[in-house]
């Protein structure tokens, strides 16, 4: 009941065309929401449902189905199928990206930046790629205050921050600041993509007055890694590693790499259980089913894993948990958390009562105090807010260490990676590229094919 109008038709008609007999009236009645099915294209609506699905990851074996008998991702995809369906005229979507895989991503992203000009779409989202792709105009709320602002999620953050940096240098005259600013505006309004959506944001951008751009109010948590030791050499080698679930599934096999310093690589594949399997394994915390694996001996690690459950099963408060992980007195450690925004009266909360971003900063917090010269993270910017991530990205972007990673966030990956290892039952896609470039090559998509 995407399209609530075609369904009340099909309905009405269904139910005329069931009377054994059908005066004139509802002959007329029939001709008339015939012409209406038509002017709406329902002769094509069930097909058209069905791509939509297919589209969003839904597989054809389970159109037929009953919405209980659906897993929750399942379940996810067909509602914002629902909502996507007869291109309605406003849309409201709140988190669309949660639990799609980053290949139905771009899709929404395309489809979105496609729309018809009578179509009004609100996005609620933590994707900043996605943000960045569907959107002409951001909206800020802060301390209960509404703000609009012309362009996409990265115009505000970076002009913002341009902002702010101005405001904080006394010495800066006011023309320099209007000039500044006007040379922002021309950059960005030059690197606008050309799309239905991006040419409407260009012409926001070319609107804009400088005294329009201000420094944010938000608070960025203070994230920052630092190695104790340097590495050497030799970081981490596998050799014929294989992981199978508990069901029987292969979530690789055949994986072989090595680990290069300083590299930065992101773990894919289709399954996302493959990545974690992974990391579980480099960390001792599972069994291989096949092949070894081999630390550096001047390696030392940070893990942030995917479920943190195990971590948050005390009473204890926030100071006494995080002394756990690293030495420090408690005044160290209320300011490592504060650090991670933790107010003052917040540090005595009991662990087990935080909420899931609550305590990704506390685990991001813990990994802080290892001082590791390499970090494996298992989907790391889950739970987290926006700022969260931005200074959690930038940060990574300038760590001299190495990094193993899994995300689902886009522009995450595209910015700390240089390297893809791409997880299959059938080996691995192996590249030194940027992710942009790996989803976009037209021979990796072919091999891609071959491998699951």
């Amino acid at each position: 009941m995407g399209h609530e109008t075609l369904w009340k038709n099909m309905k009405e008609r269904e139910e005329l065309y069931a009377k054994p007999e059908m005066t004139e009236e509802d002959g007329n009645r029939a001709a008339d929401l015939e012409l209406k099915f038509a002017e709406m294209n329902g002769w094509e609506a069930e097909s058209n449902a069905a791509q939509l699905l297919q589209n969003l990851g839904v597989k054809e074996e389970l159109h037929d189905k009953l919405m209980s008998e659906l897993s929750n991702t399942e379940k996810v995809r067909v509602m914002l199928a629902k909502a996507l369906f007869g291109k309605p005229e406003n849309l409201l979507l709140d988190e669309p990206t949660n639990d799609l895989d980053l290949d139905t991503v771009e899709w929404l992203e395309e489809y979105l930046g496609e729309i018809d000009e009578h179509q009004t779409v609100l996005v609620v989202s933590h994707d900043r790629h996605f943000l960045d792709s569907v959107s002409t105009q951001t909206i800020d709320i802060d301390f209960g205050k509404v703000t609009v602002f012309a362009g996409n999620y990265s115009f505000w953050y970076e002009s913002s921050q341009l902002a702010l940096r101005q405001a904080q240098n006394q010495k800066l005259k006011a023309e320099e600041k209007k000039k500044q600013l006007e040379e922002f505006i021309r950059r960005f309004s030059a690197n606008v993509a050309k799309s239905k959506q991006t040419t409407s944001r260009k012409k926001m951008l070319e609107r804009l007055n400088v005294e329009e751009i201000r420094p944010s109010s938000r608070k960025y948590p203070g994230i920052i890694f630092t190695m104790e030791r340097e590495p050497g050499n030799q970081i981490l080698e596998v050799e014929n590693l294989k992981a199978v679930d508990a069901d029987g599934t292969v979530l690789f096999d055949h994986v072989n790499f090595n680990i290069e310093k300083g590299q930065k690589v992101v773990f894919l594949s289709r399954n996302p259980k493959a990545m974690t399997a992974l990391f579980e394994i480099i960390n001792g915390n599972r069994k291989a089913d096949a092949g070894t694996y081999n630390w550096g001996i001047t390696i030392t690690t940070a893990y942030l894993p995917l479920d943190n459950t195990d971590f948050f099963n005390t009473d204890k408060n926030l100071v006494d948990w995080l002394s756990q992980y690293g030495p420090g007195n408690e005044v160290a450690m209320k300011g490592f958390l504060g650090r991670m925004l933790f107010k003052q009266e917040e540090v005595e909360k009991k662990v087990n009562v935080l909420s899931g971003g609550e305590k990704m900063r506390c685990m991001i917090a813990r990994m802080q105090l290892q001082n590791a010269n390499c970090l494996i993270l298992d989907t790391p910017t889950n739970h987290l807010d926006l700022e969260s991530i931005q200074a959690f990205n930038n940060n990574l972007v300038g760590f001299k260490g190495n990094i193993l990673f899994s995300s689902h966030d886009h522009e995450f990956i595209n910015t700390v990676a240089d390297r893809i290892i791409e997880l299959t039952p059938k080996g691995t896609i192996d590249k030194l590229m940027t992710y942009d470039d790996y989803i976009h090559d037209e021979q990796i998509k072919e091999q891609k094919a071959g491998m699951y």
